[in-house]
């Protein structure tokens, strides 16, 4: 065992502020190696978000080794900030909400963790709701029923069955948690092997694939103005032979609907049917559907509106588009960067948690961004009925539900189940259960802090919430930069990595700063940054700051609390 483990040697069980759940591991029980921690980081990242990010980024006009090198880059830069954060937690074997307590005190820091574990719950929801839809295509696949569009019986069936699934792998504890994310991480590894191999095999060629990710970049229909006149431009799907995959056109105004019309090389004038000014005052004024009148029976894709492009401006955006993308990626862990000690403390040593989240993070998640981009690639040659970028599988939902083989159909949601599972236990269920949990350690247990993410996960209801709270939970989790910001700065700069660990269970001990609860320097740093990170939503000169709201507020909170932190020896002990 590691030289650098402390351990807790007076006894403070009867706190109220201890619980056998909040307590430090003890080191016979740190049983989890560098294998252990990278299997936890392959069944988080293997999610759906995970899938469509780089999927996405190409549809906004990056290629693929662009999005693929952002992605890389963000997660080399976010797993520093979490390496450095996951000290700790080897070091003393607790949970964030009790390492918080020493920056925030022992009050404050429910503001930052009960802040998480929510965001945590809306997560959990979600991601119950699409193991349960997975369960319920499984019925489906078997029985032969098509399904049902919206809300159905059998959905909420699903839903109940993957809670109860989840539930079972909380109640059981993290023991269980870590035998889930071991034996499921080779099996989601060859699943997207097996899905890269599937995409190759199919399109005849590796080369061929990726070469469709220029067709991809480029929207269906847009509208470029030239000498006081609107052209439609169109940009359908070409096969691998270079033919054209839809053979007619049709517009749609406010007040006509033209007939079908051959598709040719030349942008379209339609300034006879719309104008600048009704493009801009209306995202329904010129709207274009495709199809493949030669097919049998006739394939046609969805509707898409036409929008209005400067090329001088998406020229001149395109650095500003790679710094936001990057920005996105750093805060899609934003969360568990946070909360890592949560994972780290059942490790034995540092050197495993730094290779464990260096093997298990960015490498997995370049992977699973690659197999997006390549099966979504390859779907442009490989179905006929994909006649636009828009209509391109973009999610793995979307994918599976084009293949008609029962079988395939049934073992590729069985493969979506596992990934929901392991992402949905490791990140969206051990941290609120710790937040809970430190609300009232003597009487919420790390099962009934489970328990209670899970109950909220229903109350949320993910089922007509699953488009809108992605958004609104995504910029909650990009304001959490400044908590880490806090939480790194106190540990390495002010406390020198020494931290006394029983008066983290105390009352009025040396982390109740003066029996109040709350270190003011943290509480004022983290709305200062939190403020900062917001006001460009509504000030429009200051949107840079919004826009990159996680690098602002980390960067501001730890700036600020230093500086009132530095110099102040009555809150904190400086010790050798």
């Amino acid at each position: 065992m590691s030289k650098d483990i402390i351990e807790l040697h007076e006894d403070v069980s009867q706190s109220p502020l201890y619980s056998e759940d909040l307590a430090p591991v003890l080191p016979s029980n740190r049983t989890w190696n560098k294998w252990n921690l990278a299997a936890i980081w392959v069944g988080m990242a293997v999610c759906i978000p995970t899938y469509l990010l780089a999927s996405y980024m190409i549809k906004t006009g990056l290629n693929w080794y662009e999005a693929l090198i952002i992605i890389g880059l963000a997660n080399l830069i976010i797993t520093i900030p979490m390496i450095l954060n996951g000290h700790a937690g080897v070091k003393y074997g607790i949970p964030f909400p009790v390492i918080g307590r020493a920056a925030f005190g022992t009050k404050g820091i429910h503001i930052a963790s009960v802040t998480r574990g929510i965001i945590a719950c809306g997560w959990f929801g979600v991601q119950t709701w699409i193991g349960g839809l997975a369960i319920y295509a499984i019925f489906n696949a078997i029985t032969g029923s098509t399904g049902e569009l919206g809300l159905s019986i059998g959905k909420f069936v699903g839903f109940a069955i993957f809670w109860c699934i989840n539930i079972y792998f909380i109640w059981k504890g993290t023991e269980s948690i870590k035998w889930l994310e071991t034996y499921s991480a080779p099996i989601l590894i060859i699943m997207g092997i097996a899905l890269i191999w599937w995409s190759y095999a199919k399109a005849d060629g590796f080369s061929i694939v990726l070469d469709q990710s220029q067709q991809l970049e480029k929207t269906a229909a847009t509208l470029t103005e030239k000498d006081n006149a609107l052209f439609l431009n169109l940009n359908t799907l070409k096969d691998k032979e270079g033919n054209l995959k839809a053979n007619e056109y049709q517009i749609t105004t406010a007040d006509t609907k033209s007939e079908w019309i051959s598709i040719s090389d030349k942008a379209i004038n339609v300034s006879k049917l719309i104008t600048v000014n009704e493009v801009n005052n209306s995202d329904k004024a010129l709207r274009v559907q495709f199809r493949n009148s030669a097919s049998d029976p006739i394939i046609e894709s969805s509707v898409v509106t036409a929008s209005l492009i400067n090329p001088t401006e998406k020229t001149a955006s395109k650095l500003w588009s790679y710094l936001l993308w990057l920005t996105a990626m750093v805060g899609f862990w934003a969360t568990m960067s946070i909360s890592i000690a949560d994972i780290t403390r059942y490790a034995s040593t540092q050197k495993d948690q730094v290779a464990g989240q260096f093997i298990g993070l960015p490498g997995t998640m370049m992977l699973y961004s690659f197999v997006g981009i390549f099966v979504t690639c390859a779907a442009v040659i490989n179905f006929q009925d994909v006649l636009i970028a828009d209509d391109a599988p973009w999610d793995p939902v979307s994918l599976i539900a084009k293949l008609k083989n029962p079988t395939v159909v049934i073992i590729a949601q069985i493969f979506m189940i596992i990934a929901t599972l392991s992402t949905n236990i490791a990140a969206n269920v051990i941290a609120p259960a710790n937040a809970f949990s430190n609300l009232m350690p003597k009487k919420i247990s790390f099962r009934m802090g489970g328990l209670i993410t899970g109950i909220i996960g229903i109350l949320i209801a993910p089922w007509w919430l699953l488009n809108e709270i992605s958004g609104f939970l995504i910029f909650v989790s990009g304001l959490l930069g400044p908590v880490l910001g806090i939480l790194i700065t106190d540990y390495f700069l002010i406390r020198k990595k020494h931290i006394e660990l029983a008066e983290l269970y105390k009352e009025n001990g040396l982390y109740s700063y003066k029996n109040t609860g709350f270190n003011s320097a943290a509480i004022i740093a983290l709305f200062v940054g939190v403020f900062l990170a917001l006001i460009g939503y509504w000030v429009p000169a200051l949107n840079f700051l919004y826009s990159l709201s996680w690098f602002t507020g980390f960067i501001i909170s730890s700036i600020i609390y230093y500086l009132m932190m530095k110099n102040d020896k009555v809150s904190f002990k400086i010790t050798n």
